[in-house]
């Protein structure tokens, strides 16, 4: 702040100074000069010791305030010059066509800047999503730790870890983003989602107490969950248009070549998605391996013979 206060100081005693001289000794070129320092006092005061400085202290993330001051320089410099021009450039025609290049310019410089600035204001009016939501935008998926007016800061989910956990890595996303593209909010007025577990049993299996054993362990682990479900579908669907949904657990059948899949489908909170899947499944593998009658499927090769190989000497 003190070094631009410095520079602020030294474009307003050059203007001081070229003033006097013009007034001393009239010419056309002081007077230029004199303008040309006045003008950029006053935009340096505006834009890099005004809004600069403003701007710097709302914005909390590193990089979005290093990409802040750089767009401040660019318009400096973009008004700075237009300043220029109509000052020292008498002929009509080059000035229009040099404001109008200069034009073309700020909106080529700064077409990320306002993508990315409009973005941050639609973010904050409508709502899309806000801090502490669960999200998935620009196939990235974290939670909103910040929000600011140029990005939007998630902690990193999956990437390379299994399961909706954090890997560790932040990640910074603009906010045009949201103009363009399509995001996923897992916790926006309904913090349940559905999941399904794929359970394999053999032919030979008894697929029926199989089926009753499943649901009967789905149900009660779930059953807290499916209760608090319900009421929040019940308050979605007063806000939104939405067709019956049964948060009730439920398993579907499919026969493959080698084995029935049974897909068993249940409700979960969105942060407690891998524990509930982690204990389902202990639970699930326990009681079937428990049953002599009920057998997981796998992929084997079963040799039932050999070929009978000829050695024949040379």
């Amino acid at each position: 702040m003190t070094k631009k206060i410095i520079n602020l100081i030294i474009f307003i005693c050059l203007a001081i100074s070229l003033w006097f001289l013009n007034y001393e000794y009239p010419q056309d070129y002081f007077y230029k000069g004199f303008l040309t320092f006045l003008v950029i006092a006053i935009i340096y005061a505006v834009l890099k010791i005004g809004f600069e400085e403003v701007g710097v202290k709302q914005i909390k993330e590193p990089k979005s305030k290093y990409s802040f001051k750089k767009t401040i320089s660019i318009l400096f410099m973009i008004f700075v010059a237009a300043a220029l021009v109509g000052i020292w450039i008498e002929n009509t025609e080059s000035i229009m066509l040099a404001y109008g290049l200069m034009a073309a310019g700020i909106v080529i410089t700064l077409q990320d800047f306002f993508k990315n600035f409009v973005g941050g204001v639609t973010i904050f009016v409508t709502g899309i999503y806000k801090v502490g939501d669960r999200i998935e935008l620009d196939n990235k998926v974290g939670d909103v730790i910040d929000i600011d007016i140029m990005y939007t800061t998630l902690m990193e989910l999956r990437a390379w870890v299994a399961g909706d956990q954090a890997t560790g890595r932040l990640i910074i996303i603009p906010n045009g983003y949201v103009l363009s593209g399509s995001i996923f909010n897992y916790t926006k007025d309904h913090n349940f989602i559905w999941d399904e577990i794929v359970l394999p049993i053999t032919y030979d299996s008894d697929w029926k107490k199989a089926y009753n054993m499943i649901m009967k362990i789905v149900k009660l682990e779930t059953s807290k969950v499916v209760q608090a479900a319900d009421k929040s579908i019940s308050k979605l669907g007063e806000k939104y248009y939405l067709t019956k949904r049964v948060a009730q657990p439920a398993i579907f059948m499919k026969l493959t070549d080698n084995w029935i899949e049974f897909y068993i489908r249940y409700t979960t909170e969105v942060r407690q998605r891998r524990a509930l899947q982690d204990r389902l499944s202990r639970k699930l593998l326990k009681t079937i391996q428990a049953a002599p009658d009920i057998k997981i499927a796998s992929t084997t090769l079963d040799i039932t013979a050999f070929p009978e190989v000829k050695m024949q000497q040379a």
